[in-house]
């Protein structure tokens, strides 16, 4: 069964990719698979971009599991706070994988 995927690409302010990859690596991408959120693959594009991508069951649950994740205390109060200073923008992107594809992206990012 496919599951849909969601590709968040951010713009860091320069001078911060550092910081907000140690940030997402020790405290956020724990927290977020904590949560119930499936975690794929995270980390750094270059200097600027970085990207973090999850999946789930379908758009239902991606809603589901995000409006309860991005709305706890332990997020607003944790680590949200130390990312979103270095965060200029970013873009979703949603697409369905096979599981042979989405275990594929889990290897190659490993």
């Amino acid at each position: 069964m496919k599951q849909l995927i969601a590709v968040r690409s951010y713009r860091l302010r320069p001078g911060t990719a550092a910081a907000f990859h140690a940030v997402m690596r020790d405290a956020a991408v724990p927290m977020l698979r904590q949560g119930g959120i499936d975690v794929v693959a995270f980390g750094l594009g270059d200097d600027h971009a970085y990207t973090l991508v999850r999946a789930y069951a379908d758009a239902a649950d991606r809603d589901t599991r995000q409006a309860a994740f991005y709305a706890s205390v332990a997020w607003r109060e944790g680590p949200r706070r130390a990312l979103v200073v270095h965060i200029d923008h970013y873009l979703d992107s949603l697409l369905w994988l096979s599981p042979e594809a989405l275990e594929d992206l889990r290897r190659c990012n490993a």
